[in-house]
């Protein structure tokens, strides 16, 4: 195994799912990419694109997602990470178009809580299991 993609989001989820890739890195020889997708958050806030641009609003979206990737990311020894990737898009659609894309051996997801919603629609982590090319471990 020589790339895995770490898909991490916001949630305190990250930090175990961001561990365990590190391990599996360490067993194997890999090298790290962490990735997130960034959408439009239905709880966005109206005076938060008030007078904003889409590009705007985009480019905060963008630039916070890769702060927060930054910091994690410095738990990662620098000898394993090889990138962080943001991409705008639903993210089960953006984790399986940049594995693809980056040629990775191995997606790593966390698993996630399933409220009502995600009972009807399904969660990210099925619906990259369901829909990747590639192998993929999902993270409890």
């Amino acid at each position: 195994m020589k790339k895995i993609l770490t898909c991490l989001d916001s949630s305190p989820r990250a930090v175990p799912v961001l561990a365990a890739a590190i391990d599996l890195a360490r067993r194997t020889g890999a090298k790290l990419t962490l990735f997130r997708s960034v959408g439009l958050p239905p709880e966005l806030a109206h005076d938060d694109i008030v007078g904003v641009s889409p590009h705007q609003l985009v480019e905060r979206l963008l630039g916070s997602a890769r702060e927060s990737l930054r910091k994690l990311g410095a738990e990662v020894p620098p000898d394993l990470l090889d990138g962080i990737e943001v991409r705008v898009g639903t993210p089960w659609n953006a984790i399986c178009a940049e594995a693809t894309a980056l040629g990775v051996d191995l997606v790593v997801i966390g698993s996630h809580g399933y409220s009502g919603f995600d009972r009807i629609l399904g969660t990210t982590a099925a619906k990259v299991v369901n829909h990747a090319d590639r192998s993929v471990l999902v993270v409890r």
